[in-house]
């Protein structure tokens, strides 16, 4: 093994830490950055037996004093992420996809039941209550924001009706 001068190992103990420090930056979850403008609070899917589509829902707080567009979403969990807003027409429940939804300065906008949510379908493999899921939340700056989705049942708490399912519409139930 050839002798480094102590020069050479210098650099290389520098260059090592560059890398190190650059791997944890690139691993860290963009939710854990303090000058984001926009912060997601409970995060969670509600989870649908026989690989039915699932919702994703979470309160969305935008810090700065303009307002912010998200535009879409993506999941290494699901083949189609989109963003859909649930209306009553005619007397029946729609599910609408929509481009884009703007969050007010200094404002919030809840993803809920019966309202906004994310749309996901194909799951990409077998997904269970209890799991944790990443999905990038993309703005209209190009910003992207990476968040934890915790999976619920159907008749989860959190933003769910306590039945389960959203107004007129009936959800299927499983043996799990």
């Amino acid at each position: 093994m050839p002798l480094l001068s102590p020069a050479s190992t210098l650099a290389r103990r520098a260059c090592l830490s560059l890398l190190a420090g650059a791997a944890l930056g690139l691993s860290a979850p963009a939710f854990a950055r303090n000058d984001a403008p926009v912060r997601v609070d409970d995060a969670w899917i509600r989870w649908l037996p026989a690989g039915l589509p699932a919702g994703g829902y979470m309160n969305l707080h935008n810090d700065s004093a303009r307002p912010v567009a998200l535009v879409g979403a993506s999941s290494p969990d699901y083949e189609e992420v989109m963003l859909h807003h649930s209306v009553m027409k005619d007397g029946t429940m729609q599910m609408l996809p929509v481009s884009s939804v703007e969050i007010p300065a200094h404002g919030e906008l809840q993803f809920k039941p019966g309202g906004y949510h994310i749309m996901l379908m194909k799951a990409r493999h077998e997904v269970h209550p209890g799991d944790q899921l990443p999905l990038t939340l993309r703005f209209a700056d190009g910003e992207q924001l990476r968040v934890q989705f915790e999976v619920r049942k159907p008749g989860a708490t959190g933003y769910a009706p306590a039945h389960g399912g959203m107004p007129g519409m009936p959800m299927p139930q499983s043996g799990k």
